[in-house]
């Protein structure tokens, strides 16, 4: 049994109540919303949500690190407890009234996933995962998918709003894919992409430019599902790197092959430097 129990129940609480808080300011249609740069936003809500989790969580684990979007000063992975959190991550889309937008909260230790938490707030799905006992769907188990045909895959990724370096190269892939790919989807939302990857909706996963919140909580999840998550190079500096890439086995190894077509190596490497 983990550890961890304690920790899974409370995250599960706190994105729950995030959620309603979030609904709420939905439901009204009535919120600010700033900007913290180019295309950058952030709502009224984001804040409100990203108070309430800290609120649980430092009530329950007062001695442990957190890093949360809408109030981390720096981006730093300590060696001890670290939490990760993203009151809404497609905050575009819930200003819009799109959806998907999703909670997530992830703990970290000796810099490895240990909790994974993601609640997409509109639909209600909640993925939730502990290192070493599985991922889970509204409580049921799942796993990633058994495609191992590229050409039948559907594989997802995410448009960078504030880093247009790649965007050239990004595109030629982009480019590729459509052409040897089933389907290509966007949702918006990293944590709920790799949900998809992690129930088998999607066979694949790529982007860059994220944040450690983004992704902390949802690649544990792809990881108990049987997924692989790494960065563009096939190592292990995704959740720093601003590179992610998630797949079952086969089209994993598919989108990390093609990248060295399309990427320079310095291009795949991605930032190192806080490690």
């Amino acid at each position: 049994m983990s550890k961890y129990l304690e920790e899974l129940t409370v995250s599960k609480k706190a994105v729950k109540s995030a959620a309603e808080i979030i609904q709420n300011y939905q439901t009204e249609r009535n919120f600010s919303v700033d900007y913290k740069g180019k295309n950058d936003l952030v709502t009224e809500a984001d804040v409100k949500a990203e108070e309430q989790i800290l609120s649980i969580i430092e009530s329950n684990f007062p001695a442990d690190y957190i890093l949360a979007e809408e109030s981390a000063e720096e981006l730093t992975l300590p060696e001890e407890r670290t939490w990760l959190i993203d009151p809404i991550d497609g905050t575009t889309n819930f200003a819009h009234g799109f959806p998907v937008y999703c909670v997530s909260i992830g703990l970290w230790e000796n810099r490895k996933p240990q909790v994974g938490v993601v609640l997409e707030v509109s639909s209600g799905e909640l993925f939730t995962a502990l290192n070493g006992h599985g991922a889970y769907r509204n409580g049921n188990p799942i796993s990633v998918s058994k495609c191992d045909d590229p050409q039948k895959a559907m594989v997802g990724t995410g448009f960078p709003y504030n880093d247009m370096s790649l965007v050239d190269h990004y595109l030629q892939f982009f480019r590729m894919l459509m052409n040897n790919v089933q389907a290509v989807r966007r949702a918006g939302a990293a944590s709920y992409d790799l949900c998809c990857v992690a129930c088998g909706r999607f066979d694949g996963f790529y982007e860059y430019a994220l944040n450690p919140w983004d992704v902390g909580a949802a690649a544990l999840i792809v990881q108990e599902a049987g997924g692989i998550v790494s960065d563009w190079k096939g190592s292990d500096n995704w959740l720093l790197g601003r590179r992610i890439m998630a797949g079952n086995a086969v089209v994993h190894d598919f989108l990390l092959d093609e990248m060295e077509n399309y990427f320079s190596e310095e291009e795949r490497n991605g930032r190192r430097e806080m490690i």
